[in-house]
């Protein structure tokens, strides 16, 4: 993680939060005037800038429009005095995440801070999963047919609707219709529209500002501003509500839009993928869909066939699944006979490529062997109840048992007592399990997978810590190495209850 920026002219300030900071483990580095900052973010960009407004020579919000021209993600944080006031609304329009009133409460100050290096890390973390290349597989001619248009698109930006049933890999095909474009150094940032509520959806899309809505507690960038010089894919843009819609073609046609609750005008540089399971026209008809946003999408449409249509293909993509399930776990690939591959390329599968790989999930962790016979399949499939893994059928991770046994003195503090008798050995690949269930989310369609993981995660532990110090938080975020603040803030934002001062 990069250090967080302080610059003041006043040695004191700059004294109180380097120690502040230093205390939740947090890096720092300070400059004493804002030209000297200037010219360090010619070199990179800290995970935080925190800025005085008023300073000899450059002022505050001279950094900030530094700042955002370079770095257009970065939280930056505004210290102003009371008489500063005017400056602060100048600070917000310029686009500060938050501003410090001073004289401030040091407490109150590392968890204003602490919120904006939470918004950094997520905002990093979209850039960093939007840039990874998952690879596509197909054989079949009408694979084929798919890879030859990603390369007579390969050169352009121009508008494309992807089509196909669910679990086709439409987001894929997307990722690497970006990736092969010449905005494939920009971000590729995707959102499914019908994975996020109608009243959020609009200030996803859009960003909002400070204030705009109840809880609008800050500035927020929306996807359009996150994918700025890349490309925004919109998966299921048929189920957009009708009025986003209108908003979304504005920007189409013109390039222009305003953040939720905002009166100043924003250019969009962004290529836009959309993409669906569902049949547009018929929408049209219906009056669901507007026709003339249609047309602005369906310029080169590019349709996806189903796993039915692609049965050469299930043997290799099998492969890849059951070799990618494996490393996941750390284990050995699991191998399938002859017949029990014929059976599975004759399966329907109507979650297409999503589900077979749902299902080589199961195979590797609930077949007995290591190679998989048709009676290892899962028994939804050998009864004949259906082709369909529901989520039921897929494996229960919260009990799922990794294969890799670790004895428990290993993984326990040297000053630790030995384990007992009783104790034995446990299966202590815990993180195997994080990353099933984070591929479950990921391939369920579940939205924003890094803050539901972050919020079970972070549970859990303030829990455990809780009970080893009878409920005393102090004690609890002292034994965490975080700060008394961040574990008050924490406990609320969780609901979790039984905790007491010292």
């Amino acid at each position: 993680m990069k250090p967080i920026w302080i610059v003041d002219d006043d040695e004191s300030i700059r004294w109180v939060l380097e120690k502040a900071l230093a205390r939740e483990n947090l890096a720092t580095q300070s400059f004493s005037n804002a030209r000297d900052a200037m010219a360090a973010l010619e070199i990179g960009a800290p995970q935080v800038l925190v800025s005085d407004i008023r300073m000899p020579g450059a002022s505050g919000l001279e950094l900030l429009q530094k700042a955002k021209e370079q770095y257009p993600e970065l939280p930056v944080i505004i210290m102003t005095a009371f008489s500063d006031l005017d400056s602060a609304v100048s600070a917000f329009q310029g686009g500060a995440f938050e501003y410090l009133a001073k004289p401030f409460d040091v407490d109150k100050a590392v968890d204003l801070i602490q919120r904006a290096l939470e918004e950094s890390l997520r905002e990093t973390n979209i850039v960093q999963t939007s840039s990874e290349a998952t690879e596509i597989l197909g054989q079949a001619p009408a694979m084929q047919d798919v890879f030859r248009a990603i390369g007579r698109l390969s050169q352009s930006n121009v508008t494309v609707l992807i089509t196909g049933e669910s679990g086709t890999g439409k987001e894929l095909v997307a990722r690497a219709l970006h990736r092969h474009s010449p905005r494939s150094s920009q971000p590729f940032i995707a959102l499914n529209t019908a994975a996020i509520p109608k009243d959020l959806l609009e200030s996803e899309l859009f960003g909002h500002e400070r204030g705009a809505f109840t809880g609008a507690q800050t500035m927020r960038r929306g996807r359009f501003e996150q994918a700025e010089g890349g490309t925004l894919f919109l998966d299921e843009i048929g189920d957009m509500p009708f009025d986003l819609q209108t908003r979304l073609l504005r920007v189409l046609s013109d390039g222009h839009f305003y953040r939720v609750g905002g009166h100043q005008q924003l250019k969009a540089n962004v290529r836009v993928i959309t993409a669906t399971h569902q049949n547009l026209e018929k929408r049209v008809k219906e009056g669901l869909f507007r026709e003339d946003l249609y047309h602005r999408l369906n310029v080169i449409r590019l349709r996806l066939p189903s796993l039915r249509e692609r049965r050469e293909d299930i043997p290799l993509l099998t492969q890849h699944f059951l070799l990618q399930s494996a490393k996941q776990l750390g284990v050995e690939p699991k191998r399938m006979t002859d017949a029990a591959m014929q059976f599975l390329t004759s399966l329907e599968l109507p979650g297409n490529v999503r589900q077979l790989e749902n299902l080589c999930n199961w195979i590797t962790v609930m077949a007995p062997g290591q190679t998989v016979e048709i009676k290892d399949m899962p028994p939804e499939l050998l009864d004949g109840e259906g082709a369909a893994i529901a989520p039921a059928a897929v494996p229960n991770y919260a009990n799922f048992i990794p294969p890799v046994r670790v004895p428990v003195a290993e993984i326990k503090p040297a000053s630790a007592p030995a384990a007992s008798s009783q104790t034995g050995t446990a299966f202590a690949e815990w993180t195997a399990l994080l990353d099933m269930e984070a591929a479950h989310l990921l391939s369920s369609g579940q939205s924003k997978v890094m803050d539901v993981l972050s919020r079970k995660f972070e549970t859990a532990v303030i829990k455990a810590a809780l009970k080893h110090t009878h409920g005393r938080k102090n004690d609890a975020a002292l034994r965490l190495g975080i700060g008394r603040n961040t574990i008050t803030r924490k406990i609320q934002e969780l609901g979790i209850s039984g905790a007491k001062d010292d």
